[in-house]
This record gives C-alpha cells, structure tokens and sequence, in this order.
C-alpha cells in the first residue's frame, strides 16, 4: 500500500484545470511581479483570516523579518521564543542583530509556554543587559498558541507579539483564525504547508494601518512614494504573480481541505493505541499541517515504519538552542528539558487531505503491533 506523507499530485489533478486557467491568465497579461492576482490574493487572505490587511512576500522567513524590520528591532533588543521550531523563527532575529531569548514548551501542545515566558523576561529585566522587545509564539504543527495568556504576559512589559503562523493557516484559538492574533502574523506558503504554493511563499496579517505601509515598503526596498524613492532599508520580499494564481486556486479548496485533514486526524487519535497522540485544548482546531506523537525508544518504532514502507520524519531532532547557529549564545543541554525530551521522543506520521481510513488502519496496525 502506497501511503503518501504529502500528496501534492491528487491535489494537482483535482484543481489542474482551474490551476491551468489561472496561471495562463498571468501569462497572458505579463504581469510577473505586482499583477493583479497578487492583490486579489492579499484581499482574499485577509478576508479569510479576519483582519483588515494581509501582505503577501516571498518567503514564510520574509514574513517573519518584514514586521521585525518595520518595529525597528536591533542590536540591544532581546527577543523571546520557543527553542522547538524550524530556525526560521529565532534567524530572522538574530538577522537584525537582535538577540533570541529562548522559551521552554508546554509538554503537551509543543507551544511556547506562558508561565516560563514570564520567567524569561523578568531574567532578563534583572539582568539588565538586553531590553525586551517583542515576542514569537509558534503555532507548532497547525496548532495556535495560548495568545491570551501571552498577550497578557507580553502587555506587562510593553512587548510586541508576532505570531508565528507559519504552520497554522486555517487554524482557529477561540473563535478567531490563525493570522488574527498579535500586533501582527506571518505565515509561509511553502509547498508542504497547509496552503503551499509551488514555490516559496508568505504573508504578512495585520489590523494595524499604519503598519500595513510600513510593510509594503520594506517589502519593495523601502519604497516611497515611487519605485525609486527609497524612504528606509527594506528588502526584496515581492510574491510572483504566478505563486499568487496558485495560492488563489488552493485557497478555493482550502476549507474542505481543512475538514479532511480534522477527518485524518480523528482516525489516528482513535486508531492509535501505543503512541502519545497530540492534544487539541478546548476551543481551538487545528490546521493538522503535521500529525506529530511521542513515543520511548523512537528509533525502535522508527524501524518498523520503514520496514513497512510507512514514509515518516522527526520535526525536530535538535531544539535551536543546541544548534551551531546559536553556539555564541552559551546555551547547554538541560536548559530548556520539556523541547529537548519533545527532541528526543517526538516522529511525524502522514497527514494530508486525501488519506483515506485503509491508510490509517496500516499505520496503526504496523504502531500497535
């Protein structure tokens, strides 16, 4: 049985002639950069994740840098994080010149945790040598932080929240969709996310106007108010016209997608008896962009899987505090405990929406034993 870990191709075939139409569209007109599918796109995303403005760039990372770079984060500022996340998040910090503070998880959802949040930042309060500047939850494999916590830790010191939505697009916490939380969101279209295009991708949310322009700007070297006026250091961050015709013809599907990716992962939480299942917290969903378990003796279990031929991978095997990117940081092994045991435990299963319940009972069987 061929069991997919991602299937791009039966989503291919679903859309093709809507896809076809929609990228002939932009050759047709020519408008590779800036065209009109990219501002239908940003009023489409906006629309769908419940805020006034989005701002589409290259790259999930561009999204994450763009509202950096618009509050001015610099040398001096310490920004806090989770260690358990791709290295994105805490690069685009240290890009700046800016320095990652690093925040332990919640054992159960993998998302930073509140309570050691405050702890972080009153350490480097005491401290005195870093002024804290602004906070990146992640929303780790599709699910939202707790960001009513956060914001409420981050407003007693006047910290910025970004949420990091890189992994949760279509996601809801309370009744809100992922994108809508803190002064601002970033996700990614990578073509593995939940919503991926062919290519690198992103967008940047936001209630906040003012900010809204800032972003255009930095996103377009600084512009001002013609493509050579520069009025700030800003990057080349521009989506292509053709990624925005891709991400315009997901995004028709994208709900029902949604719904069979919550169909997969009811099917593992009740087929799955000798495996850690991941919890969901009353009052959030999900977007499943990872169906991620914990387990002893992972490599053990890992064997198996390969031996039946079930594709598998490990999001991630080294929290970022222990990477060589971040050696000059000083961090060591015991610091942050509950993302290095998620390290040492955690293994990612298939997910996508067009697994079917044959697939989930393989996996199963080969897990249970």
């Amino acid at each position: 049985m061929n069991i997919p870990f991602i299937d791009l191709k039966t989503q291919y075939r679903r859309m093709e002639d809507r896809l076809r139409a929609r990228i002939d569209a932009v050759l047709d007109h020519g408008r590779y950069i800036n065209g009109p599918e990219v501002t239908e796109l940003e009023e489409k995303l906006a629309e769908f994740a419940g805020t006034r403005f989005s701002v589409a760039c290259s790259s999930g990372t561009d999204a994450l840098l763009m509202p950096l770079m618009a509050w001015d984060i610099k040398p001096g500022d310490a920004v806090f994080t989770t260690p358990f996340t791709f290295i994105a998040t805490a690069e685009v910090i240290a890009l700046l010149g800016a320095t990652p503070v690093f925040v332990d998880i919640e054992p159960d959802t993998f998302n930073i945790c509140p309570k050691a949040l405050e702890r972080e930042i009153e350490t480097v309060v005491r401290e005195g040598e870093l002024n804290p500047k602004a906070v990146i939850p992640v929303d780790l494999f599709g699910l939202c932080a707790d960001y009513d916590a956060i914001e409420a830790v981050a407003a007693k010191r006047g910290l910025i929240v970004l949420q990091d939505a890189a992994q949760s697009m279509g996601a809801e916490y309370k009744g809100k969709r992922a994108g809508s939380m803190g002064r601002a969101a970033a996700t990614s279209f990578y073509p593995a996310k939940p919503l991926g295009g062919y290519g690198d991708g992103g967008a940047v949310f936001t209630d906040d106007e003012n900010l809204y322009q800032i972003l255009k700007s930095v996103r377009e070297h600084g512009l001002g108010h013609h493509r050579y006026e520069n009025v700030r250091i800003g990057i080349n961050g521009r989506l292509d016209s053709l990624q925005a015709a891709v991400l315009l013809t997901k995004l028709e599907d994208f709900p029902e997608e949604l719904e069979a990716r919550q169909r997969v992962a009811d099917w593992y939480g009740a087929k799955l008896k000798t495996v850690t299942t991941p919890v969901v917290p009353e009052g959030y969903r999900s977007a499943w962009a990872q169906y991620s378990v914990l387990v002893d003796q992972r490599q053990n279990v890992l064997d198996r899987l390969k031996e039946a031929g079930i594709p598998h991978t490990i999001y991630y095997p080294k929290p970022l505090h222990l990477q060589p990117a971040f050696a000059k940081l000083g961090y060591q092994t015991g610091d942050y405990p509950v993302s290095e045991s998620a390290s040492r435990r955690i293994f990612s299963l298939p997910m996508n929406p067009f697994l079917e319940e044959a697939h989930i009972d393989r996996i199963a069987e080969v897990l249970n034993g």
